[in-house]
């Protein structure tokens, strides 16, 4: 099985949100909840608000939240379990 990666970095600086025009990118909400995703492109994302772990297939959870910049691999098929209701940004490449 082919390893892909979940980067994420915590709490970039405005300048960098800026420059990638994190706020002009759509937004994405959902309430606490589980399920199955396969992300066919990158995502690129920021967290504004809630909490979640998505846990790779064959892999380790990982927690993410507010103020999280993270990158999705294409390819990758995941669980997310929702913690706290998210809202986030999120760009698809």
């Amino acid at each position: 099985m082919t390893e892909f990666e979940i980067r994420c970095e915590h709490k970039p600086s405005p300048v960098k949100l800026e420059v990638l025009q994190v706020d002009h990118w759509p937004v994405w909400k959902k309430e606490i909840s589980r399920f199955p995703w396969h992300y066919d492109q990158t995502e690129t994302c920021y967290v504004l608000r809630g909490r979640f772990v998505v846990t790779p297939e064959g892999g380790e959870p990982r927690e993410f939240g507010r103020g999280d910049l993270i990158s999705f691999p294409a390819g990758l098929a995941c669980t997310w379990e929702i913690l706290e209701p998210v809202e986030k940004h999120y760009r698809l490449d």
